[in-house]
């Protein structure tokens, strides 16, 4: 017998949106994580749409775009929405008819970080199983490779939710201008590669997600992009269960650690809050043979008393509607009794599953992450 490793085909690409004009449907795809515009025309007489072949406007940064028509019964104008990591969400006014004119730049968000030296650009790890992982590099031009610089490793991977550019004020001013690398990774049990990368890393496939993170941070670690004592991860949600696994898993890989409003405790989480309703993402802990495979990706389960853990900040929300804050809170008090010197918590007493109930608070919690992470990864 053979064992025979099987990889995650990917789709060439997949349909984000769509909108019509009087004479065109516009279908915005996601081809490669990158967002791509196709112009199909109408045919009066065929009654059929017919693709033109266009890829109307080149947009810079791997930019997200939105079509929009002004008025289909009408007219063929189109809105236009643009969004990049260093690119403010700027909206255009255009036609959907062939023109060698550029848009009409009609608004756009006032820039709230320097981004003048910025360059973004798209990497791509190889899993464990042998599949292509890509990611987002947010990084100074020219950035030397002497694995010194902090970065910063973000992910979720769940829910067939699509980690797609987008502009990074809060990264900007607390990471991107104090010199740190921003990596946006795009695991597999995201949608960024349409059902079959989400269902890829479904109830016993969770290691998918996990082998792929990992595979992201051992490149970058390879590419002296950065070196373990400068590499900082962050998550929330079912990204906090990511850095939970990452915590339990892989502690030797991490120099810092940002845990957010996570789920924690997999043998319980079904009977808190909305956690029943998970069951299709995780599996059933009640059962035998699900709890089987769900306690091996049950980081508050994997805490192993012998292991020195990384610096880790945990936070959550006393009203968080969500996911129980009992999961952050038992994590913190099994890992205190170990190791107090390096685990950190905070618990905002409103704000629900996003943490803060306002700017004011959001603007506190960010600024908490960032110091956290600076202060650590960037010690000499």
């Amino acid at each position: 017998m053979h064992n025979v490793i099987r990889t995650t085909v990917r789709t060439t690409s997949r349909r984000e949106s769509f909108s019509g004009t009087k004479n065109y449907l516009i279908v915005a795809l996601l081809e490669n994580v990158q967002s791509k515009l196709k112009y199909w025309k109408y045919d009066y007489d065929a009654h059929i749409f017919v693709d033109d072949g266009r890829e109307p406007f080149s947009f810079p940064d791997f930019a997200t775009v939105y079509a929009q028509g002004d008025s289909p019964d009408v007219t063929d104008d189109v809105w236009l929405t643009r969004t990049g990591f260093t690119a403010p969400t700027t909206l255009f006014y255009s036609t959907a008819e062939p023109t060698t004119a550029e848009p009409e730049v009609i608004k756009q968000l006032p820039a709230m970080y320097n981004a003048a030296d910025l360059e973004v650009t798209q990497g791509e790890a190889t899993s464990k199983d042998g599949t292509k992982i890509p990611y987002f590099q947010i990084a100074k031009t020219g950035l030397v490779r002497d694995g010194n610089t902090p970065t910063l490793l973000y992910g979720y991977g769940g829910f067939e939710i699509s980690l797609t550019p987008y502009y990074a004020a809060t990264a900007g001013v607390g990471w991107l201008e104090r010199g740190g690398v921003f990596i946006y990774s795009n695991i597999r049990g995201g949608g960024e590669f349409g059902p079959k990368w989400h269902q890829a890393a479904l109830k016993e496939n969770r290691n998918k997600a996990y082998e792929d993170f990992i595979a992201i941070a051992e490149q970058l670690i390879a590419e002296k992009v950065t070196s373990t004592p400068r590499l900082g991860i962050q998550g929330g949600s079912n990204g906090g269960l990511l850095m939970g696994n990452m915590l339990t898993m892989r502690p030797d890989l991490w120099g810092a650690i940002v845990c957010q409003v996570p789920l924690l405790d997999m043998r319980r989480y079904s009977h808190l809050l909305a956690g029943a309703s998970w069951m299709g993402e995780y599996g059933d802990p009640d059962k035998p043979e699900e709890w089987s495979y769900l306690q091996k990706y049950s980081p508050y389960h994997n805490v192993d008393s012998k292991t020195v853990y990384p610096p880790t900040l945990f936070t959550t929300s006393t009203r968080d509607d969500r996911v129980h804050p009992a999961h952050a809170r038992k994590m913190m008090q099994k890992l205190r009794l170990q190791q107090d010197h390096s685990m950190w918590y905070y618990e905002n007493i409103e704000g629900g599953h996003g943490g803060a109930a306002d700017n004011k608070q959001r603007a506190f919690m960010t600024t908490l992450v960032y110091d956290f992470l600076w202060k650590t990864l960037s010690k000499m």
